[in-house]
């Protein structure tokens, strides 16, 4: 079984999309996961309609809101099925994604090289976003896809449901965002993932999503950001790649309660160097 999880807050305007996509899957070989960060518009009660129905297996809780990171950590707890796919509420799949993975899973199954599959990110004309790929498949890890091959674009990554849970997300006191690349990447420097030329998932990026105000959101979660690019900067990546962790490191440290001695300790005395830059960035976000 796939695991379609989907965190959400407040989008009842747009879930049904979501939730049409999936009733319309040529294989119902999957349940459809959803935590809801404490929505406070009638998310609860469209999926009471949604349960009812009884088109799909829904499974539907409600937490206190406390972020993306968190609603995930949640699920992968909750989650039944061997895969776990997370789908955004403002997002969803084409019709036949579900049986498509069920049939190139197959292909890697009990590999525990792999820590999963990916197919990539189209729009609703079927564009993929970040442009063609190249190849038909790849065997490699997330940081190589990005860094080695130089792939642009989100990706749809479908990930072993117990590789998720040998590595959670950072849940930092009062903080509400923690960048998914941070536990990526930590799982890229141990498992590969089979990247497939085949779009699955379709996505518009709305006003109100993560993306579009990424800059203010790392910049309230200053800790989670901060730990994401000091790992990013001691990975084996290239160097220019390293130098630009380097200097979002002391962009987003600033926002951050502490002192210069405790930032230094926690991404080395190398990074130094950058903090110049970071600064330079950090007073034109303030501006922004």
């Amino acid at each position: 079984m796939v695991t379609v999880f989907t965190p959400t807050y407040n989008r009842a305007y747009i879930l049904p999309q979501l939730y049409e996509s999936l009733c319309r899957q040529t294989s119902k070989n999957f349940e459809w996961l959803v935590v809801d960060d404490g929505s406070t518009d009638n998310t609860e009660e469209l999926f009471k309609v949604f349960v009812a129905e009884q088109k799909i297996v829904v499974r539907y809780y409600k937490h206190p809101n406390g972020g993306k990171h968190r609603a995930i950590n949640a699920g992968v707890k909750l989650a039944e099925g061997e895969l776990f796919f997370i789908v955004d509420s403002d997002d969803y799949l084409t019709n036949d994604a579900v049986a498509w993975i069920e049939s190139r899973y197959a292909d890697i199954r009990g590999d525990e090289t792999f820590a999963g599959l990916s197919g990539f990110r189209q729009t609703s004309s079927g564009e993929r976003i970040g442009g063609e790929l190249s190849f038909d498949y790849l065997d490699c890890s997330a940081l190589d896809l990005r860094m080695r091959y130089h792939v642009a674009g989100d990706m749809a990554e479908i990930y072993r449901r117990d590789v998720l849970r040998e590595f959670p997300f950072d849940e930092i006191e009062d903080e509400k965002f923690c960048p998914e690349a941070l536990v990526w990447n930590r799982i890229a420097l141990r498992y590969k993932v089979r990247w497939i030329n085949y779009g699955i998932y379709v996505c518009e990026y709305l006003p109100d999503g993560l993306t579009a105000r990424i800059t203010r959101i790392r910049m309230k979660s200053p800790q989670s950001a901060k730990r994401y690019y000091a790992e990013l900067y001691r990975m084996p990546i290239p160097f220019m790649q390293r130098v630009k962790a380097a200097i979002n490191f002391w962009r987003f440290a600033l926002c951050a309660n502490v002192s210069f001695g405790e930032n230094l300790r926690q991404v080395g005395l190398s990074a130094m160097l950058w903090a110049p830059l970071g600064i330079v960035i950090h007073i034109i976000d303030l501006r922004r």
